[in-house]
């Protein structure tokens, strides 16, 4: 049992980055902290779904000879499906960043309490 447990390293540092991650989003009050705690928490999940798409002994999912069994190949469609990922958190970093600058050039501050209290 311990053997599997450590042999499987690489899904409990998935789990120590999301949990990092979400206490960055839940547990601060910068938004920019909160904007890296998210950043951190999509990159984990972009690196769960990569690591889950490995096959060992598995080959490239182009037809070769010798390898005509579908459990041959390594299933691509993780693999794309994280590439948009990847597109979609650079864009909402992007968009974030964007709107915290409006933020702090309106109120002087990333601080969620200060903007909260000078919105009161």
């Amino acid at each position: 049992m311990v053997d599997y447990v450590i042999s499987k390293y690489n899904y409990w540092i998935y789990i120590v980055l999301m949990m990092i991650g979400f206490y960055g989003m839940m547990g601060k009050r910068n938004l920019m902290k909160k904007l890296i705690g998210m950043n951190i928490f999509q990159t984990a999940i972009i690196l769960f779904f990569i690591s889950i798409g490995v096959k060992k002994g598995g080959t490239l999912p182009v037809f070769m000879e010798g390898a005509t069994r579908a459990a041959d190949y390594v299933n691509p469609l993780p693999h794309v499906l994280m590439l948009t990922a990847i597109v979609v958190l650079v864009s909402t970093t992007g968009v974030a960043l964007a709107v915290l600058l409006m933020i702090y050039r309106r109120y002087k501050t990333l601080e969620e309490n200060e903007i909260l209290r000078s919105i009161r």
